[in-house]
């Protein structure tokens, strides 16, 4: 539409036809946004036209003219409407069709004029329009300008919070913004109000130092503020929205929201705890009363074994009057009986996080209390400071202290549908109370399953952290916080303390990465050439294998009528072999039986020389393979060996496969040399079969045998004894751990007893 149709737009828009209005509206609401349009539409006098009908029309008209409106504020234009006597009806005629309309299109719009609204500054109207300024009536903009319409229609909140189970994502988001919003206006005005107590005190005028006496009262309203949004269910319907699929029209209102929960963690933390403040002083006098304070002795033992003054405390001086218990605060886990002192680091937040688990736990909260009254005074758990550690936990995991506009600068270009933009969402944070109380109790079990002692309660904290961190951390975003409790109450300890020791490899990792790197080489090598000797030093203790019987042998009887078989040899069902001193020939023979001294090598006859050895081929397991059976070769040519690692189906020179020996084991080496060691094409053939009567010997003879011939080990247990070796060797250079340290004993002067001559019995030892 063009700029010269306006006139005769702004006339149809005044006509007294429905149909001609409805036209006309639903012309402007598309041409609306341009700002030369706009401007010549207000310089007309279209505002006082455009307010009429939100005034006084319905149906698709009043729709029409709601995003009409909506449009101009978008592009910072219109504002005038809002100003003057006239200005609290038109307010108060939106709110009222947010309450009282049902149709959709019309609360989209309604909803959208008070999210501009609300979120225009009364400041930045008057640096735009500074010719209205005195004329401005106070209150025009923000969450002062809704108030005397609420106060007309007290249900506005609970509706507007019911629209975010809205099925049309757009009247939900609407709302949510709307909500955004009023939380953001209210904090800033206690911000702004503070600033003026400050200037106010600076310059001794007399309306700052009323607002300085005053600064108190803007952060009761913003709290009780948020306090009723709670109440309504807000919580719970934002934490459904983030955990449902409609991410994709809800996602900037969505991480505003999340935002905006932070910042109201963080203002919560900046409020110091004053026991001259009436709301602190209610809440530290509930935590003492719910800690059943006058609780008589359990079967004659006192609350406080280690302290009588408990029990003295507890004595009336006259009837209706008690004496001041000397640790009543101590008694809670603060560390002094001054507990106002001990919340400077979690402010008001860590007594709404502590006041908030004693109210909805309170017979739990009193057990534990009974419980640890039993134990040694250095053995209970600090309930008092544990709630605020675990405050800490949470307010350092949700990095609720990162600047804001460093979250906004991430939100922005944000593809909904990619999937890594899913951990943006933390619904979880919505449900910071029972996270809390999740990890006060997972606190509790930690400690008495560690047998933690009040020294220890660092590292119990730490280990509170680490199961925050893995449980929370981890949490999908679809996952519901009931599984994340569960989660949080059985994760087992033993688990924590491994996930610590990996951390804190890893922080090793981080601070001398190439120099650990360097150092694990090192050691490597050193203890591959620890386990070689070892191994190596197997053989030349030798070692007893089993040999497999023909069936003939195995399956001969003596009984019945058949005349007994004879034999044209003696089996030999076991073989000893030994490496020679020199380490150049493995010696073997075959036994009748397994004699209790082992042979020497004069006794072992027959002996292969190393030196000609081809291939050694093996069924002993990989550590990378899953199956029991696979054929390790080893293949020497010229001075040269391979390694091939092949499985059943593989074709190789010879059979893998042995027969079961005298203790049925199926473990078998063969040890292969050239047919003919000038013609390595002339093939292989099969000097000595080994099989080990276990997996240990296998391990020792196969791997020893590779190393003699310069080659890797290969076997499961060998590089899990070089992995052992290195670390152990690792762990002692961090430790800086020393042979002559170990041997050098005590310091000079360390241990001497000091010498009791001149002196009388009246005497100590100061240790």
């Amino acid at each position: 539409m063009d700029q010269a149709d306006i006139p005769a737009l702004l006339s149809r828009l005044a006509s007294d036809e429905d149909a001609a209005r409805k036209m006309a509206v639903f012309k402007l609401q598309s041409s609306i946004n341009d700002p030369a349009f706009a401007d010549v539409f207000i310089s007309s006098g279209g505002l006082v036209v455009l307010r009429r009908l939100i005034m006084s029309t319905g149906g698709n008209t009043l729709a029409y003219s709601l995003q009409s409106l909506t449009r101009l504020l978008e592009v910072d234009m219109g504002w005038d409407i809002f100003e003057g006597p006239a200005a609290g009806d038109l307010v108060e005629r939106v709110v009222e069709l947010i309450v009282t309309n049902p149709l959709v299109n019309i609360l989209r719009g309604a909803m959208s004029i008070l999210v501009a609204l609300v979120s225009h500054s009364q400041s930045d109207a008057g640096a735009r329009n500074p010719a209205t300024t005195g004329a401005r009536l106070p209150g025009s903009f923000g969450f002062r300008a809704l108030k005397p319409a609420v106060a007309v229609y007290p249900h506005f909140f609970e509706l507007v919070i019911a629209q975010l189970q809205s099925a049309d994502h757009a009247l939900c988001a609407n709302a949510l913004m709307l909500i955004n919003a009023l939380i953001r206006d209210a904090v800033s005005s206690e911000a702004a109000a503070r600033e003026a107590a400050t200037v106010g005190l600076a310059t001794k005028s007399s309306a700052a130092a009323a607002a300085a006496a005053a600064q108190g009262a803007p952060m009761e309203e913003w709290s009780k503020f948020i306090k009723r949004l709670q109440d309504l269910g807000l919580i719970k319907a934002v934490y459904n929205l983030m955990q449902s699929s409609a991410l994709q029209d809800l996602a900037h209102p969505l991480l505003e929201f999340q935002s905006l929960t932070k910042l109201l963690l963080r203002k919560w933390r900046e409020v110091r705890v004053d026991v001259e403040r009436p709301e602190h002083r209610r809440g530290l006098k509930g935590l003492h009363i719910a800690s059943a304070p006058d609780r008589p002795a359990v079967n004659g033992i006192a609350s406080n074994r280690d302290d009588p003054a408990d029990t003295v405390a507890a004595m009336t001086t006259r009837k209706g009057s008690r004496r001041h218990n000397p640790e009543k605060w101590r008694r809670l886990g603060f560390e002094t009986e001054s507990p106002a002192q001990e919340f400077d680091v979690t402010g008001f937040l860590g007594m709404m996080d502590l006041t908030d688990y004693v109210r909805k736990h309170e017979d739990g909260f009193q057990k534990i209390l009974l419980e640890q009254s039993t134990r040694p005074l250095h053995e209970r758990c600090p309930i008092a400071r544990a709630s605020l550690a675990v405050t800490m936990i949470l307010y350092d995991h949700f990095d609720v202290d990162r600047a804001e506009a460093e979250e906004h600068k991430s939100y922005q270009g944000l593809d909904v549908s990619a999937k890594n933009n899913d951990k943006l969402f933390r619904p979880l944070l919505l449900q910071w109370s029972r996270l809390h109380t999740a990890g006060l109790l997972a606190f509790f079990r930690l400690w008495k399953a560690t047998g933690a002692a009040q020294a220890d309660f660092d590292k119990v904290t730490e280990l509170v952290r680490i199961l925050v961190e893995q449980v929370v951390g981890r949490a999908a975003r679809t996952r519901d916080v009931l599984e994340v409790e569960d989660d949080l109450a059985e994760h087992d300890c033993a688990r924590l303390r491994e996930l610590q020791m990996e951390l804190l490899e890893l922080s090793f990792e981080d601070a001398w990465g190439q120099h650990l790197y360097q150092v694990r080489e090192e050691l490597k090598q050193e203890a591959l050439q620890f386990v070689k000797e070892q191994r190596v030093r197997c053989l030349l203790q030798g070692a007893w294998f089993s040999k497999p019987l023909p069936r003939r042998d195995t399956n001969a009887t003596d009984s019945g009528d058949e005349p007994p078989r004879r034999r044209l040899y003696t089996p030999m069902p076991w073989r000893f072999a030994k490496l020679s001193h020199n380490r150049r020939f493995l010696h073997y023979a075959d036994f009748l039986t397994r004699t209790p001294q082992d042979p020497g090598l004069d006794t072992l006859t027959e002996k292969v020389d190393l030196g000609t050895i081809s291939s050694v081929v093996s069924n002993v397991s990989a550590p990378d393979d899953a199956a029991s059976a696979a054929t390790v070769k080893n293949l020497h040519v010229n001075g040269h060996s391979h390694t091939h690692v092949n499985g059943h189906g593989d074709a190789t020179p010879t059979p893998a496969t042995a027969a079961a020996g005298p203790t049925g084991s199926s473990t078998k080496i063969t040890i292969f040399r050239f047919a003919d060691p000038s013609d390595p094409s002339a093939g292989e053939s099969a000097v000595l079969a080994l099989h080990p009567v276990n997996h240990s010997a296998a391990s020792e003879w196969l791997d020893g045998l590779l190393m003699l011939l310069n080659q890797a080990p290969i076997t499961a247990e060998t590089n899990k004894l070089v992995g052992l070796v290195s670390e152990y060797g690792l762990k002692i250079r961090l430790l800086n751990v020393r042979v002559e340290a170990a041997y050098a004993g005590p310091p000079p002067g360390a241990g001497v007893v000091p010498s009791r001559a001149g002196l009388d019995e009246d005497y100590y030892y100061e240790v």
